[in-house]
């Protein structure tokens, strides 16, 4: 019976035995098969023949103390391979004693965790990586910051020079709505980010359940993921200096880029919501500014998603065509989200239907403007379908 556990050990593990002076007296397959020595090379010879140099003089003394007090020694060894490569294995060395009590030899037993120890060193470097990217990010958003509180302080300038130069009111009216989104979109920035943030934490727990189960080509995936979260909130950043930058240039795009950003931008949204969203684009293009287009698109969804739950709606569906018709292009978007009682007043600065502190009834106003002013076009809502639709109409780009 005993010489079957023997076999059965030996088969399944990495076996070694040596004196008491720590030569190798004996060795099984597998010990040869990792190391890559024959036993004619092991055997006779001292066993730190497989010692690796990054091991410490210190470990040693440890397991030689513990070993020769007769108590078993435990770890996840180190060992440099005669080819010069590096296995890890986690050791067991226990003392065998004579009838006397006396050590008479040393038996060590094995098994590889080289894949796991590796995995465990590649997550922590990219947990490393993800750290650095983060301090970068932090410091960017402390740029931006201070760049949008500067931004801030400019169009308060403006806005002085504005009401001196002209009173009329709705120009007036059109600064001041820019003063309050710019307070809207700062607290809109820590908003957009609370879900990446948690996104990022679920990424770097698969990335840790990945490792576990020894699957490279999901710990790739989730790092490359975290990457691109990380990415996504500096750009948000961007974004929103980028709407209030006073010295936008107009150049040419194409309409339904701008509308996919602002689908990339609400994606978050959109899924937490369960909102549905129906595409039908021509790839038309106009003269304008992209950003602030896409601002309008971000506004109609985000008030569909208010209407949605106000009004209970279980199936929540968002349609969106893109088409031209003579010497304009029209961009059609509507919800089936209950519509409205109040036509006639949505596009009044202002007047909304939200509770005051969930709007300011700016942001209908504002798409107004932007339509109107940066992409001289125009834009009308109407109830449709159980719903609201909104016909925006702007001329062709030259």
């Amino acid at each position: 019976m005993g010489q079957t556990y023997q076999e059965a050990i030996e088969n399944s593990n990495i076996v070694s035995k040596t004196d008491t002076r720590g030569v190798i007296t004996f060795v099984n397959d597998e010990f040869c098969k990792i190391s890559g020595y024959s036993k004619k090379e092991l055997i006779g010879s001292n066993h730190n023949i497989i010692r690796h140099p990054d091991v410490s003089k210190e470990t040693f003394e440890l397991l030689w103390k513990s070993i020769l007090s007769k108590k078993p020694y435990k770890t996840t060894a180190k060992n440099l391979c005669k080819d010069g490569s590096t296995v890890y294995l986690n050791t067991t060395i226990t003392p065998i004693l004579d009838e006397n009590n006396n050590i008479k030899e040393f038996i060590a037993i094995r098994y590889d965790v080289t894949k796991e120890v590796e995995l465990k060193i590649a997550l922590e470097k990219k947990d490393e990586e993800l750290e650095l990217l983060n301090k970068t990010l932090e410091q960017r958003v402390s740029e931006q910051t201070a760049q949008l509180l500067e931004l801030n302080q400019t169009l308060e300038q403006r806005v002085q020079e504005e009401i001196l130069k002209n009173k009329e009111k709705q120009k007036m009216l059109f600064w001041q709505s820019r003063m309050a989104s710019l307070g809207q979109m700062l607290a809109n920035i820590a908003h957009q980010w609370r879900q990446p943030l948690t996104e990022l934490s679920l990424t770097m727990f698969n990335i840790k359940k990945s490792a576990k189960n020894d699957n490279k080509e999901k710990l790739n995936q989730y790092y490359k993921e975290s990457l691109i979260i990380i990415e996504n909130m500096s750009q948000t950043i961007d974004d929103f200096s980028n709407f209030f930058n006073p010295n936008k240039v107009k150049e040419k795009f194409f309409i339904d880029i701008a509308i996919d950003d602002a689908l990339l931008i609400t994606k978050k949204l959109l899924e937490r919501e369960d909102i549905n969203t129906n595409k039908d684009f021509e790839k038309i293009e106009v003269f304008g500014v992209l950003n602030e287009f896409s601002q309008v698109i971000i506004n109609l969804i985000q008030n569909s998603s208010e209407a949605f739950n106000i009004n209970h709606i279980s199936e929540k569906i968002v349609d969106i065509k893109v088409y031209k018709e003579e010497e304009y292009v029209l961009i059609s978007y509507s919800d089936k989200a209950g519509g409205t009682d109040n036509l006639d007043k949505i596009f009044e600065p202002y007047f909304t239907t939200k509770h005051q502190s969930n709007g300011t009834g700016l942001g209908l106003f504002m798409s107004k403007m932007i339509i109107e002013k940066s992409l001289n076009g125009t834009i009308e809502a109407k109830n449709i379908d159980d719903g609201l639709q909104f016909l925006i109409k702007i001329p062709l780009g030259d």
